[in-house]
């Protein structure tokens, strides 16, 4: 791997950890929470799946 990726990497990791540290400080603590708790119910709801309900029709027809 070469040095600039190596750099490029370890940046975006870096800065993800500043991120996440500025997001869970002070005031904004509270609202990271909720918008995270709530998105992830959101995000449970959607993949949940939802038992199928088959239309058997019990008459045959005939052509």
């Amino acid at each position: 791997m070469s040095t600039t990726r190596k750099v490029a990497i370890g940046l975006g990791i870096a800065g993800g950890a500043l991120l996440a540290a500025w997001l869970l400080t002070g005031t904004r603590k509270k609202k990271t929470k909720e918008f995270l708790a709530r998105t992830a119910a959101d995000l449970s709801k959607s993949l949940q799946k939802k038992p199928a309900n088959p239309q058997e029709d019990s008459d045959v027809h005939y052509i």
